[in-house]
């Protein structure tokens, strides 16, 4: 694919300095980009690649406009990183084969299934009975929609998703192969020394414009639902555990688990590898760090950080108390010395 750099301009916006006639190939990074390439830059870190890249057209903030300014090409953006996320989704939709809707002779449509005829459902697919998938969705190939489930319009399945029975997902949501909607929450009641199951009764509620990554689950609630709000993104190896709440705008990053019951608000950011009790509320605008251990609810928003090792529970107990007052300890211990000296 070629397109002249007006055309881009013309779709996205933007302040275009020089040879509006470009033609470009590629979206490549800063430091490999060739002549017939777009590059752009947003992380201060990479400025000194700016004057040594060979990119044919530069997307750069108006703070580097001078910097720029006599290059064969840029365009000049008041924020390089969202244009760079728009110019990456024009050239998906231009680069990117339409795949024909219908249903694969391989799949598996059960009775009383509701497909729509822009839909399409790929090879060994399943789709049972009282589910719906609707206008331009994609159900991928090995994927199943259980009964009574619902797939938005134009949201895609990848391969080998499940979304469970009595799960619903929105318009426009991405799920990634591997990814499970829907099995049964962790409940067992102890009777005798063994485990008694708790049946899952509840769904899993997924809004409009959701990504979830590979290998995600979440599961099912055990009276109410589970439920995801509209914009919200997870990435990949995530747990969502029966009946947590996430709130619209969220955003996730891998390996996170969250035990069951567990309200998170709306724009909130949680780092990979976060760990988060159940029961416990988090209200909007909360950042969570990578690796922290969130033990108990956060009323405030704000950025919040740390871990602290295991150990037997009464003396972690104790430790954790000690460790919040530590630096009304080490006030003490200064004013303290200051005496004896």
């Amino acid at each position: 694919m070629s397109v002249v750099l007006s055309d881009i301009v013309a779709a996205l916006g933007g302040e275009l300095l020089g040879d509006a006639s470009v033609h470009i190939a590629a979206i490549a990074p800063l430091e490999s980009a060739g002549s017939s390439d777009i590059s752009f830059l947003s992380n201060p870190r990479y400025r000194s690649q700016l004057g040594s890249t060979q990119a044919g057209c530069v997307i750069v903030a108006p703070a580097l406009r001078d910097e720029v300014a006599a290059r064969r090409a840029a365009i000049i953006t008041p924020d390089p990183y969202l244009y760079f996320a728009r110019l990456t989704q024009w050239w998906a939709v231009r680069t990117r084969p339409a795949l024909p809707a219908g249903v694969h002779p391989s799949a598996v449509v059960e009775e009383g299934a509701q497909i729509d005829p822009t839909a399409r459902v790929e090879a060994q697919a399943f789709v049972g009975a009282g589910a719906v998938v609707e206008a331009g969705a994609v159900v991928g190939a090995q994927s199943c929609v259980g009964r009574g489930a619902r797939v938005g319009a134009h949201s895609r399945l990848a391969a080998r998703v499940v979304l469970g029975e009595r799960c619903t997902l929105g318009r426009r949501c991405i799920v990634h192969g591997g990814a499970v909607i829907g099995a049964d929450g962790f409940g067992f009641a102890p009777n005798q020394g063994r485990w008694e199951k708790i049946e899952q009764l509840g769904a899993v509620r997924i809004g409009d414009d959701v990504e979830i990554g590979a290998n995600t689950c979440i599961d099912r609630g055990a009276l109410g639902d589970t439920v995801i709000e509209d914009g919200v993104k997870l990435d990949n190896l995530i747990q969502v555990a029966h009946n947590v709440h996430i709130g619209a705008h969220t955003a996730i990053a891998g390996c996170v688990g969250i035990a069951g019951s567990t309200r998170i608000g709306r724009h909130c950011t949680i780092g990979g590898s976060a760990n988060i009790i159940g029961h416990i509320e988090i209200v909007d605008q909360v950042h969570v760090s990578a690796c922290t251990f969130v033990s108990r609810s956060i009323r405030q928003p704000g950025h919040y950080s740390g871990s602290f090792p295991f150990d037997d529970n009464a003396s972690w107990e104790k430790n954790a108390a000690t460790l919040r007052q530590l630096h009304a300890l080490r006030e003490r211990l200064k004013a303290l010395e200051k005496k004896i000296t």
